[in-house]
């Protein structure tokens, strides 16, 4: 089993969600609100450029979080990874390093950092273990966002180390919902297909291309679980080894392009460009910590993505496109 120190946190308490308004963040503090937390604390990026240190130091020191959830990060798919690696390297770190730094300082009681699997190696033995990280090759498309989130992880494991503060972290695997980038150049994979199948569908195109050969498996989180997976961790979870957020099951893209298809009612055929990437094989976590610890995901695949179609639709004029 692992380590547990089950505690309930303070729903009083000042609680800072880092990103509040991103994919993650937003899910994390309907969460929160959802569990009775009545002082959550939240600033978008032109309210509080986290990539300040001492902006951010001035916050902590008014807000007084007692709890924090470092949700934000400069995030992208394989185009915008590959293209930008210094943007994703630099942004990320400063984010990282201001935000735990000020947190430190002013004495968060519990924070739960969260980073992302392609810290793992793009070979690593499927399902792949936390015990994993650094162990071999990291994805060349996206390795300067692994390496941020990498340091990360190990900042955290510092500060367990060098200060006996409970915190922790977390490691997502592929997310979609609500809130996501539906954006050409920034999204993932997940909400890439979903517009490109809906433009399609609304254009009556015969035919829809997609990159690489669809043969790599994607294991794929609604961000709502992970949410609940979040709360569930900082409340029951208190060890210094990132934690795998899964489902533990995986599909292969072209077996989720066909699922989005359907989701959107597009008949027309689907085609694959083999001159384009397609990154890691496969990605499937072990889940097996979390599991151990109490928690299991309750949002099916078919169904998240049907509904995460659904909020596409509702706000296809506001989204980030």
């Amino acid at each position: 089993m692992i380590p547990q120190t089950p505690a309930s946190l303070d729903r009083a308490a000042p609680f800072f969600v880092a990103g509040h308004r991103g994919l993650v963040g937003s899910a994390i503090w309907r969460k929160l609100e959802a569990a009775g937390f009545g002082r959550l604390i939240g600033r978008s990026s032109r309210e509080l450029d986290l990539r300040d240190r001492a902006a951010v130091s001035a916050f902590f020191a008014e807000a007084k979080p007692r709890y924090v959830v470092l949700a934000a990060a400069k995030v992208g798919g394989i185009l915008a990874n590959s293209s930008y690696p210094v943007d994703f390297l630099s942004e990320n770190l400063r984010i990282q390093v201001n935000v735990l730094d000020s947190a430190l300082e002013h004495g968060v009681e519990r924070l739960l950092f969260l980073g992302s699997s392609c810290i793992y190696p793009k070979l690593a033995p499927q399902p792949i273990k936390e015990e994993y990280l650094l162990t071999g090759h990291l994805e060349s498309t996206n390795d300067a966002y692994a390496i941020a989130k990498i340091a990360g992880i190990l900042q955290i494991q510092a500060v367990r180390r060098q200060y006996g503060l409970p915190w922790i972290s977390a490691m997502p695997t592929n997310l979609y919902g609500p809130g996501d980038n539906f954006s050409p150049q920034g999204s993932h994979v997940l909400p890439a297909l979903i517009r490109r199948f809906d433009e399609a569908r609304r254009r009556g195109a015969e035919s829809v291309t997609n990159w690489g050969t669809g043969s790599p498996r994607r294991e794929f989180l609604h961000v709502d679980d992970m949410a609940s997976a979040c709360l569930h961790l900082l409340e029951n979870y208190d060890g210094s080894d990132q934690v795998n957020v899964g489902t533990g099951e995986d599909s292969t893209i072209r077996e989720i392009a066909g699922i989005v298809a359907e989701a959107v009612g597009y008949d027309g055929r689907i085609e694959w460009d083999t001159t384009k990437p397609d990154g890691t094989p496969r990605k499937l976590l072990d889940v097996t910590k979390l599991r151990q610890s109490g928690w299991e995901p309750t949002i099916g695949l078919r169904d998240g993505i049907a509904s995460t179609v659904q909020w596409y639709r509702e706000h296809v004029n506001s989204v980030r496109t």
